[in-house]
C-alpha cells in the first residue's frame, strides 16, 4: 500500500521497542489502529496520519515511510507467520496513532536503553 496518502508508516526496529511504545501510549490492539509486525525483517510498522511521520524521526531504529514509499501488507484480516496485523484496521478510515506522541515515547525509551545510560546504572 502506498504511504503518504492515507497514512505515513513509522518503521520501528526491533519490534519489541515498538510494542513497548504502544503499551506506553496505552493503545489497545482492539481499537483498530493499523499496526503491522514484519517478523522476517524484525520491524513494527505503525501507521500515523499522512504528512506527520517526520515527527517520530531521528530516533535510532526508526525510519519513516511517506510519499513515494510503500508498505507490503498481509493478505486477509490477520496475515501469516511472516507478517501479521498486531492491530488490524477495523474502520474506514482507521484511527491512526499520533506521530508526535509516538516520537516522544520512542525518544524516552531510546534514552532509557542507551549505552551511556546502561553504563551509568
Amino acid at each position: 500500500m502506498p504511504c503518504g496518502r492515507d497514512w505515513d508508516a513509522v518503521a520501528i526496529s526491533p519490534v519489541l521497542i515498538g510494542l513497548n511504545a504502544l503499551a506506553n501510549l496505552r493503545l489497545s490492539p482492539r481499537r483498530g489502529y493499523p499496526v503491522l509486525a514484519d517478523h522476517v525483517s524484525g520491524v513494527l510498522y505503525v501507521m500515523v496520519p499522512p504528512g506527520t511521520g517526520h515527527l517520530a524521526a531521528g530516533v535510532p531504529g526508526v525510519r519513516v515511510l511517506s510519499t513515494g514509499a510503500e508498505v507490503v501488507v498481509p493478505w486477509g484480516p490477520h496475515g501469516s507467520p511472516a507478517a501479521h496485523w498486531v492491530s488490524p484496521p477495523r474502520e474506514e478510515p482507521p484511527p491512526l496513532v499520533r506521530a508526535d506522541k509516538l516520537g516522544e515515547v520512542l525518544r524516552r525509551l531510546g534514552a532509557e536503553h542507551s549505552p551511556a545510560r546502561r553504563a551509568a546504572s
